[in-house]
């Protein structure tokens, strides 16, 4: 089967506490239906994996009939079921993924997996007819700190990665130690906002031999005993310096990334790339409009079935081939 003009996708994400599904037509979205569980969450300070999936079972169906309802759209004039296939968690994968497989059997519909990082990356190149190419893709998440050479869409090269926290996680977990409510990434940006990003001297970790890695292990544990020798007061400053060194240390390695292979753009995807301050020092970093950055809608940087229709959409386009009902899930990307 052929996609045509008129063509219709169902994407269903649920690789960790969002369970979303959206519809998509020849790249315009016409639903992106969200349920979140993080109020689950708050009191964990992080996902809680088996209360993930209980809230996916419950919400799974309701979401995927909001998205057909909102587009205005019926199972019969589906043409392609997306479905997020991994790196993620494997009770939450496997729930999206079975339900699609479900779906693809009994609507008759063609089935195809999708990459969910790849789709975060997607997300920043949806508005872009011819993208700038070789480009440098950055993914910043709850799971993922990525640095990757895009040659083409589905043609990546693996640059670095986190050794240990992802950026969303070393967030979330210093939230915890100021006291502040999970999800920790907005309300440490807000909290930041009041501070003094240089009053501490935080710095990111350095992986020997691996200079484009990244480590936030050691600042976590530095911003620890900075709480613990100060008081409430301190906060603010605190929030701000541990936001700067992150950024910083990011900005710094997407430079060094994107000089040695002469990166025409960049394109950043995920949940963290909605924070201000590091829009701000990506910007002040690459200056030149010759190199420009790619960002991702608000509502495109969360974990969406938009971005998985698309994808899905633009993969079986190049390749119209449905996926074998033993399509398997994965929970890391590397």
């Amino acid at each position: 089967m052929r996609l045509c003009k008129r063509s219709i996708t169902l994407g269903i994400e649920t690789t960790c506490d969002e369970t979303g599904a959206s519809v998509v037509q020849n790249g315009q979205i016409l639903s992106n239906i969200v349920a979140s569980s993080a109020d689950i969450h708050q009191k964990y300070g992080g996902v809680f994996p088996e209360l993930a999936c209980r809230r996916h079972i419950l919400a799974i169906l309701p979401v995927i009939q909001e998205a057909l309802a909102k587009a205005q759209v019926t199972p019969s004039d589906i043409d392609l079921i997306a479905v997020a296939k991994g790196p993620g968690l494997i009770g939450a994968l496997l729930i999206g993924m079975q339900t699609a497989k479900g779906l693809s059997i009994s609507w008759q519909k063609p089935l195809i997996g999708v990459n969910h990082v790849e789709a975060h990356l997607f997300a920043a190149m949806m508005e872009t007819q011819q993208p700038p190419l070789p480009a440098l893709g950055i993914v910043l998440s709850g799971g993922h700190t990525l640095l990757l050479k895009i040659s083409d869409v589905g043609e990546y090269e693996h640059l670095s990665s986190t050794v240990d926290d992802a950026i969303g996680e070393a967030f979330d977990k210093v939230a915890t130690l100021l006291g502040l409510p999970y999800p920790g990434g907005p309300q440490v940006e807000q909290l930041a906002k009041q501070g003094n990003p240089l009053k501490f001297s935080f710095k990111a970790g350095h992986v020997k031999k691996s200079p484009l890695s990244f480590s936030f292990s050691g600042l976590k544990t530095s911003v620890l005993y900075a709480v613990r020798e100060s008081t409430p007061a301190d906060y603010p400053d605190i929030a701000a310096s541990f936001q700067h060194a992150a950024f910083s240390d990011v900005a710094k390695k997407a430079k060094i990334a994107a000089d040695r292979f002469g990166a025409q753009a960049l394109f950043v995807g995920g949940g963290v790339c909605n924070n201000r301050r590091l829009r701000e020092l990506m910007q002040e970093t690459f200056p030149s409009p010759s190199c420009p950055i790619f960002w991702p809608k608000p509502e495109l940087t969360l974990d969406n079935g938009a971005m998985i229709a698309a994808l899905g959409e633009r993969q079986f386009l190049k390749k119209p081939l449905s996926e074998p009902l033993d399509l398997e899930v994965f929970t890391r990307i590397w």
